[in-house]
């Protein structure tokens, strides 16, 4: 008998789990088909590269981490292995009190590792410096469930090191508030460390020689000559036809017996064995509406961020900047919250003789600034770059992608939250997994690994329903 699996959403990590549920039941000549429903018109979910005029312009994520190995294995795997660049690797900086300062050397994530760059850096006074100190004498965090990312660090090192360093790069990643954000669901690494350690600079200071000694000219991060849409649109080509229903809502799945029925926005109603939810979560209260158990995924916030692309010729930069971007502390009188020289950063993106320069917007508590107009964001751009570039003249063309609600924030007890609820689906939606950036990792890679471990759950819940049934018969 024929069984049915139905993945909702087209994002990347339900395009990767339609990928490899595919080429499993091909390899393996099983008798189960697929469907993948994705509400918009296109797969791919904030994955989008646009092209303009010679230049390669990401309106979302721009790279993965190398060492994250699934997204180059699945690049490689779809035939792009030819096209995986790293970026050039350069001096990072950060803004505080409107000037640019250069990262100290060694730092990981934020955390010193080496003294004398830290001793010498301008980033902090005399007072923030002896105050990091206290991490060589502190004793281990208490062995609790969860704390805030803020909590943690500014008991280490103190409040100078986390605002001026810590704060902009970490809340870069996941564009959310530190102090609200959990330890043990985005950086779990440190605690560990600490815990291993007692001293995170320390614990941070056993991995980094081995980081530094294996260093190259080429950068962590990897991405695609021709664009990271590039990855979507050949796993896309590779799926089978008539498997992807686009432009299309799940209203609601209710549960009868062992199939689940699926109301869609068009009026039919589909029937799955099971089911990959890979859909974001403020779909899921609607979605499963009549178990409470997931209301609480309307409390769970979704910072709304913005980026601007600005194009330039080169000698528009008055005072240009030796390294690959910025990031910017709170404490700056900026509107911006980071910026990529990209022209330096994927030479490739560029053609010669031009700047590429993408540019952040939006953080919790400053979200209003992406319902400005274009020409508003820009301008308000422009005004932050002319303050580190002195930069004058207007772009040759700007790209305005806005990103409403769509980095999920894990906020305090995240972890504990999702085991509750995935004991509760566990006992009585058996067969639902599950899977995004919502729920266990935010990067292309956490995503792409959340895809292929559904799929894998998926065939074991399979596997036992076919057993059960032939034990029956």
């Amino acid at each position: 008998m024929t069984q049915k699996v139905v993945i909702i959403g087209g994002g990347i990590t339900g395009l990767t789990a339609a990928y490899y549920l595919q080429k499993e039941i091909r390899e393996r000549g099983l008798d189960i088909e697929t469907l993948l429903i994705e509400a918009s018109g296109r797969l791919g979910g904030k994955v989008q590269t646009e092209k303009h005029d010679g230049f390669i312009i990401e309106r979302g994520p721009d790279s993965f981490l190398e060492r994250k190995t699934s997204a180059g294995r699945l690049a490689r795997e779809v035939g792009l292995g030819n096209q995986l660049v790293n970026n050039t690797a350069g001096k990072s900086y950060v803004l505080v009190n409107n000037k640019l300062h250069g990262i100290p050397q060694g730092s990981m994530m934020g955390i010193p590792t080496q003294i004398t760059p830290f001793l010498f850096s301008g980033l902090f006074s005399p007072l923030g410096k002896a105050r990091a100190g206290f991490d060589f004498v502190l004793p281990r965090s208490k062995a609790a469930d969860d704390q805030s990312l803020g909590h943690f660090f500014r008991r280490r090192l103190g409040n100078q090191v986390v605002e001026n360093l810590i704060e902009p790069l970490l809340s870069g990643i996941y564009a959310g508030d530190i102090d609200q954000m959990s330890l043990m669901s985005t950086f779990p690494q440190f605690h560990e460390v600490e815990q291993k350690h007692r001293s995170i600079v320390l614990g941070m200071k056993t991995i980094a020689p081995k980081t530094l000694k294996s260093a190259r000219p080429k950068g962590i991060f990897q991405t695609l000559t021709e664009g990271l849409e590039a990855l979507v649109e050949a796993v896309e080509e590779r799926l089978e036809r008539g498997t992807v229903l686009k432009s299309t809502r799940v209203e609601k799945v209710t549960k009868i017996e062992s199939i689940y029925k699926i109301a869609l926005s068009n009026g039919k109603e589909i029937e799955a064995d099971t089911i990959i939810a890979a859909a974001p979560h403020k779909t899921l209260p609607s979605m499963f509406a009549q178990y409470n158990e997931f209301q609480f995924f309307r409390t769970i916030p979704a910072t709304t961020v913005a980026n601007v692309a600005l194009a330039f010729p080169e000698e528009a930069i008055k005072r240009d900047i030796e390294g690959t971007g910025f990031v910017v502390s709170r404490n700056s009188d900026f509107a911006i919250t980071a910026c990529t020289w990209t022209h330096k950063k994927w030479p490739h993106t560029t053609p010669a003789g031009k700047v590429l320069l993408r540019c952040y917007v939006g953080r919790p508590g400053e979200e209003e600034i992406v319902e400005k107009s274009d020409e508003e964001i820009i301008g308000i751009v422009l005004r932050d770059l002319k303050k580190t570039m002195d930069i004058d003249a207007a772009p040759e063309f700007a790209v305005v992608s806005r990103w409403k609600e769509a980095m999920p924030q894990y906020t305090v007890g995240h972890k504990q939250r999702m085991a509750k609820l995935q004991a509760f689906m566990d006992r009585e939606l058996p067969g639902v997994y599950l899977a995004g950036s919502s729920y266990s990792g935010a990067g292309l890679p956490d995503c792409i690994d959340q895809g292929e471990n559904s799929v894998q759950k998926v065939l074991e819940y399979l596997s036992k329903q076919t057993e059960q049934q032939e034990a029956v018969l």
